[in-house]
């Protein structure tokens, strides 16, 4: 069991059996924040219904509530950000921080002098968006992302 940093109530963070949720507990001690990948979802249990999530900073992170007691967690660009969760009164239920990480695993990032790149290669090497990227290499990899979702539609 991870402890996870709370400001006006402690939380704990726990992985559920076989499932890679994290559960959200009220305790009474402080530790390190809920961790997510770049461009990765996780789901987050807690064990009173939230009715209002807040995230410090939308462009690091964003939470939708599946249900009242399940959310989704997704990292959407690198950096820390917190957390608040209330319930349907409005009082809080959880406020912890969020850090997201990018996954070294199978990332490859490929400098061309100041221009750099980033590939996923696990097990084929594509194109991928990370912050800091050369701007065009960037332009293309959205593009290209976009002409595929268009023709799945």
């Amino acid at each position: 069991m991870r402890s996870l940093l709370a400001i006006a109530l402690a939380v704990s963070l726990s992985m559920a059996p076989g499932t890679g949720a994290v559960s959200v507990q009220a305790q009474e001690t402080a530790g390190a924040p809920i961790n997510v990948n770049v461009n990765m979802a996780r789901i987050l249990r807690i064990n009173a219904a939230a009715a209002t999530v807040i995230v410090g900073n939308p462009g690091i992170a964003d939470v939708t509530i599946q249900d009242p007691q399940t959310l989704i967690l997704t990292g959407k660009s690198f950096g820390s950000t917190n957390l608040i969760i209330l319930d349907a009164a409005g009082s809080p239920i959880a406020d912890t921080m969020i850090e997201v990480i990018q996954m070294q695993a199978g990332t490859v990032t490929v400098y061309q002098g100041q221009s750099r790149t980033s590939l996923a290669c696990a097990p084929v090497c594509q194109s991928v968006v990370m912050m800091g990227d050369d701007p065009g290499f960037t332009g293309q990899a959205l593009a290209s992302s976009q002409i595929v979702q268009s023709m799945g539609n």
